[in-house]
């Protein structure tokens, strides 16, 4: 039987509870889980590339089929160069679908041998993105039961200073 190597690509600026209760089910379903950062200068994001990385490798360092790494370009390149055979896709809502069944589609024209997976967040981290912590991080809010302890942290030290 073959092994099934997954991607989970993202921005994880900062990685939140949803994104952890993604990994943590995909890290059960498939033999290995590679959460994927890409490298895109366009975007502004709190936290360095460097930083989302070792976040990233801090909370998901208790599952061992799980790796965290960096790509540019294509998705499905990338894929193909690690040999992975699934794209996994979080979604919260109707809103989140449009735009995945596009990227989806558009991901199997490129690459129809590697299929996409969507998966839903458990009920509680249905409403969470990164863009919302960082929204209630910077108005003062507690993140205490969005993002992981360390992730917390980081993100007071970011926007308090």
């Amino acid at each position: 039987m073959k092994q099934v190597t997954a991607i989970y690509p993202g921005s994880f600026d900062p990685v939140t509870n949803g994104h952890l209760d993604l990994i943590e089910r995909a890290s059960r379903l498939f033999d290995r889980l590679i959460v994927a950062l890409l490298v895109n200068p366009e975007k502004d994001p709190l936290f360095t590339l460097e930083e989302r990385v070792e976040m990233l490798r801090e909370v998901v360092a208790h599952l061992p089929n799980v790796e965290v790494e960096t790509f540019d370009g294509l998705l499905v390149d990338h894929a193909r160069r690690r040999g992975a055979r699934v794209l996994l896709r979080g979604i919260r809502a109707v809103s989140d679908y449009e735009y995945e069944l596009q990227m989806a589609l558009m991901n199997r024209q490129l690459a129809p041998d590697i299929e996409t997976v969507f998966m839903l967040p458990a009920e509680a981290y249905s409403y969470l993105s990164s863009r919302l912590v960082k929204e209630v991080a910077r108005l003062g809010g507690s993140i205490k039961d969005l993002v992981p302890a360390a992730v917390a942290d980081r993100i007071r030290t970011k926007v308090v200073g």
